[in-house]
């Protein structure tokens, strides 16, 4: 797609598009923010380009990923959810999200907004990585090891360090795009 260099794992055309337009950049919106975080958990054990695939149906699936909606599914919407064969049909997952949705809802309350509470942990704003090549970019870092644990604390799961450092990628929290990647915040001048 138009010689443009990219980081090297956007090799096929839904993985390309989800580069170029979504990952790594800054979001604020919690709907947005609730979905990234349920669908880096769904991914778990699986690869993202097979969530993107399903993400139009994950968001038919959970209400257009509204927290308040999702939260009030009881076990024969779980039990339907498992029959939905345009998701990930596991059933620790599924009852993770609807948990998930509880938690997010507490966290809305208490800090206003579930962006406020999440961009605490790179004080507010997107931390550049500049790396010049994949293997340089970590699986997890300090801030997704306290994010992780702080979401555990409150009721979360699915939330490893690994999958809460995928989440901070994905929300633009990190830009872990390479120094040589077009979109690279590292690669233009400020």
């Amino acid at each position: 797609m138009s010689g443009k260099i990219r980081c090297a794992w956007a090799k096929s055309e839904l993985m390309i598009a989800y580069h170029d337009a979504e990952w790594g950049v800054p979001q604020h919106d919690d709907r947005v923010l609730f979905e990234f975080l349920i669908l880096e958990g769904a991914q778990a054990g699986l690869s993202w380009e097979t969530i993107l695939k399903k993400r139009e149906n994950y968001r038919r699936a959970f209400d257009g990923f509204d927290p308040a909606k999702v939260a009030r599914y009881d076990a024969r919407k779980a039990a339907r959810l498992m029959a939905d064969e345009g998701i990930v049909r596991n059933r620790l997952k599924i009852a993770s999200t609807i948990a998930n949705a509880r938690a997010f809802l507490v966290v809305q309350q208490e800090f206003g907004s579930f962006d406020a509470y999440l961009w605490r942990f790179v004080e507010g704003r997107p931390k550049v990585s500049g790396f010049k090549s994949m293997s340089e970019v970590p699986a997890r870092t300090a801030e997704s090891d306290a994010l992780s644990k702080d979401l555990k604390r409150r009721g979360f799961n699915f939330v490893g360090s690994t999958i809460c450092y995928a989440m901070m990628q994905a929300v633009g929290m990190v830009d872990d795009h390479l120094s040589s990647c077009f979109v690279s915040r590292a690669s233009r001048p400020c």
